[in-house]
């Protein structure tokens, strides 16, 4: 949902023929010298883009880097040789690394652009570890992360938090480096990581390339650029993170093979593919994600499900690529045929669903599934990016939530650019009809700008969609807290994005009590 014009002339898409098919066949075309070369001297710092881990398990976690001297280098090599480099990386009980258990070595490859993701396995459940890398006599940053509880382990409580949304010309990204300071177990990214237009914006922080990106050099280098930012290495540094791309990370609404629907003819279907498999590509090389996700031309594995002892279930949607295409004519959103998340994605969803022994299922979801009436008065008017242009698709997920009998059933939230809490009822026409579960839709962390705390869509909302307990237009970050009785979110806001430095405060505390679904309480 855009509200920045991304509205550019479209370059010839001839530089993404080049993209191979799969990270499996980059790998085997890389030069034999990659996998020969010996000792290199690094012209600058190898590590300019941090360190990051994510998708922790109970004995182990994913541990990210990349080697960048020069992470804007417009060929999107980094600034890096076509060479292969070990890359050694340390795990260890203490911030000062007295009591390392854990070692290994990474080969960083050019085919990857140079990036580590290092599987630590031998890890202890539910605790807490540092970590770091070395390479050509550099040291990188040290990272902080925690590898999740034992499936079934009793939990008194758990904290993390999520976010969306960061357009690096909109905004500085003080959310993330106010959320580096919270306590948390986990961080969850819901997507819009990085956008593709080449918008400048107006406080000097313009995007890198110029333009709209299409190319595998070109997403490289716009991944370069936002993960050079200091506030989201801090984040990053201290906790997991669990990702998920929604639109942005390969162009503005897309669905499925269906390019963004414009002024323009549809783009054909073979050369849009060839552009998310750049883009996924690029997302999976900066990203803490396991090879269980890395891609295959233009398919990657996005959905997954994360367990946290017996209090969390974090299922991680993909509502992307087996979605159809957007409805022009909203009186088409109750189709039967249209899918949202496709047969194989909403089958592992709702047996996953039935088969939880967690006190919380939440959902990781990138666009947002209550309905939203537009339209002040008798009309109507919805979204149909959003769950509300799949409304059958969405009722087939409600209905079987209510038949499998899960309990204690969240779905957390990006794409907006706004916040609203909101009971997600059997049949948003009747509000006297059951309550399934509750939704927490969270904003940007700098799209959009400053923001404010209403305005006059959010009125709207709160006026046509009572189910709608809480809304605000603020940037920021949202962190849940999570225990045996009570699940609590506070919505985290910062006064302002367009210049650093903005305070962080709490506007709002959402409070869903286990077994009972919906929102008991809602504090201002």
């Amino acid at each position: 949902m855009p509200e920045l014009s991304l509205a550019l002339p479209r370059r010839s898409f001839l530089t993404l023929a080049g993209v191979a098919t799969g990270s499996a066949a980059m790998l085997a075309a890389e030069p034999a010298a990659a996998d020969t070369a010996g000792r290199f001297t690094p012209r600058g710092d190898l590590f300019t883009l941090g360190v990051a881990s994510g998708d922790p398990w109970p004995d182990g976690v994913v541990l990210w880097t990349r080697l960048a001297p020069d992470p804007t280098s417009p060929d999107g090599s980094g600034g890096m040789p076509d060479v292969g480099v070990n890359v050694r990386w340390e795990v260890a009980e203490d911030e000062r690394f007295r009591r390392i258990v854990r070692r290994g070595v990474e080969r960083a490859r050019p085919s990857s652009a140079h990036s580590v993701h290092a599987e630590v396995r031998g890890l202890r459940p539910d605790r807490v570890y540092w970590y770091r890398f070395r390479a050509a006599g550099q040291a990188s940053p040290v990272g902080r992360t925690r590898t999740a509880p034992h499936r079934g382990a009793q939990l008194a409580g758990l904290s993390f938090a999520f976010a969306s949304c960061q357009n690096y010309p909109a905004g500085y990204f003080t959310a993330f480096e106010r959320m580096a300071a919270e306590d948390l177990d986990l961080v969850v990214h819901l997507g819009d990581y990085v956008y593709e237009g080449g918008g400048q914006g107006s406080i000097g922080r313009g995007h890198l390339p110029a333009a709209e990106i299409f190319s595998l050099a070109d997403y490289r280098v716009r991944y370069g650029q936002y993960k050079l930012d200091p506030m989201l290495q801090a984040a990053h540094a201290a906790a997991p993170w669990v990702v998920a791309p929604d639109d942005h990370e390969v162009e503005n609404n897309w669905a499925g093979d269906h390019s963004q629907p414009d002024s323009e003819p549809d783009q054909d279907p073979d050369v849009f593919r060839l552009r998310r498999a750049a883009a996924y590509q690029a997302y999976w090389e900066n990203m803490p994600l396991r090879r269980s996700s890395m891609p295959r031309g233009p398919e990657m594995q996005v959905f997954r499900r994360l367990e946290f002892g017996d209090m969390l279930q974090l299922d991680v949607l993909d509502t992307r690529r087996y979605r159809d295409v957007q409805l022009t004519d909203q009186s088409l959103r109750w189709d039967q045929g249209r899918q949202m998340l496709g047969a194989e994605q909403e089958s592992w969803l709702l047996a996953g669903l039935a088969a939880s022994t967690a006190r919380w299922n939440v959902l990781g979801n990138q666009v947002f599934a209550m309905d939203a009436d537009h339209e002040p008065g008798p009309g109507t008017r919805y979204g149909m990016d959003t769950w509300g242009g799949y409304a059958a698709a969405r009722q087939r997920l409600f209905d079987g939530v209510v038949e499998r009998g899960v309990e204690n059933f969240v779905m957390v939230t990006g794409d907006a650019h706004r916040s609203v809490a909101a009971d997600l009822k059997a049949d948003f026409a009747d509000m006297s009809s059951r309550t399934v579960g509750t939704e927490l839709l969270g904003t940007s962390v700098s799209s959009a700008g400053d923001g404010s705390d209403q305005d006059d869509l959010g009125k709207i909302w709160l006026e046509e969609n009572p189910f709608m307990r809480f809304h605000n237009r603020q940037r920021g970050y949202q962190v849940c807290h999570l225990s045996r009785d009570e699940m609590r979110t506070d919505y985290r806001v910062v006064p302002y994005v367009t210049r650093p430095g903005a305070p962080v405060s709490t506007r709002a505390s959402i409070s869903v009590e286990a077994g009972r679904p919906g929102i008991a309480h809602v504090a201002e």
